[in-house]
């Protein structure tokens, strides 16, 4: 291997040579493009630069929209066009004068009448949320809300969107990821900003019942992602899919670091709920060790784990 001075590499000249041949061809579409062009990163939430080693839990998003300001008013009328018009492509940026857009923290309800919309492009949005009406979007199949920062989570209705294949989430800012650890809010009781008029899971109107709120990840599309729950019963709580593994196996309320994915750190290990293990234990009779074998529970509220001998279970 030829060796490089540090003068050398101070040089703009005298830069390694990499390869070249045999490397694929990375290519970014034009609207994605366009819409990079555009953006800017300035007035995000802050929720991601407490730069922590266990960052402070978040609050969640619950901010009003102000429903007087021009950008308000002008997706108002896109989301109008783009259903007469019949577009397949919903991209307010592309119609939104930028000053405008970033002042705007959510979308319209009237979102779910795009029934047609096959691709959503939000890059680099200053979206807090998405409504849970997104899920009448029967023919969505392509997500983009990448590079917004402020966008820590999606409602679970979005998982009737059966056609939606791709997507492209920054998931480094999404409650819950690996590297940022940026952990879940508490949930308590239902908040008028985010509640759905019917249940997440079941699609009933909840009538007198009170929602109950829980975090859940799960894939959607090509991203493993929080998902905001608005459950009617205990029978459509434990109906919710089993997220992928390696993620809290359970519907959560979140708060105190519950939730957390486990951190793949050595000698660190997280277990699931009726996980069966095996660990030393002392004989109270003979004082010597031998293996006892447990079936661990997990409280889905709390997340505190307890290890009951098979015996006593």
């Amino acid at each position: 291997m030829t060796s490089m001075s540090r003068h050398d590499s101070d040089n703009p000249n005298s830069r390694l040579k990499l390869p070249t041949s045999g490397l694929p061809h990375l290519s970014v579409d034009p609207v994605t493009q366009s819409a990079a062009e555009r953006i800017t990163r300035r007035d995000h939430c802050a929720c991601l630069m407490r730069r922590k080693k266990k960052p402070p839990v978040p609050k969640l998003h619950t901010e009003p929209q102000d429903q007087d300001a021009p950008g308000w008013k002008q997706l108002i009328d896109l989301v109008r066009v783009s259903e007469e018009k019949q577009l397949s492509v919903f991209e307010p940026s592309a119609h939104i004068p930028w000053e405008d857009w970033m002042r705007v923290i959510t979308l319209p309800a009237a979102l779910g009448s795009l029934s047609l919309v096959k691709q959503v492009q939000l890059y680099g949005s200053h979206l807090r949320r998405l409504p849970p009406e997104i899920g009448r979007m029967t023919n969505l199949q392509d997500l983009v809300i990448y590079t917004s920062y402020s966008l820590h989570w999606l409602p679970y209705e979005i998982t009737r969107c059966g056609r939606l294949t791709q997507s492209r989430i920054s998931t480094r800012a999404l409650y819950g990821n690996r590297k940022t650890r940026l952990p879940f809010p508490r949930l308590s009781r239902p908040v008028e900003a985010l509640l759905p008029s019917t249940c997440s899971i079941c699609n009933r109107p909840f009538g007198e019942v009170t929602p109950q709120l829980y975090w859940i990840t799960l894939r959607i599309a090509t991203d493993v992602v929080p998902l905001l729950v608005h459950s009617c019963s205990k029978d459509c709580t434990l109906s919710i899919p089993q997220p992928p593994q390696g993620y809290f196996q359970h519907p959560h309320k979140g708060g105190g670091g519950v939730g957390m994915p486990n951190p793949w750190e050595h000698g660190k290990r997280i277990f699931w709920d009726g996980e069966r293990i095996m660990k030393f234990a002392k004989d109270p009779n003979t004082g010597e060790d031998h293996l006892v074998s447990y079936t661990v529970r997990v409280d889905p509220e709390t997340g505190e784990t307890t290890y009951v001998p098979d015996s006593e279970a």
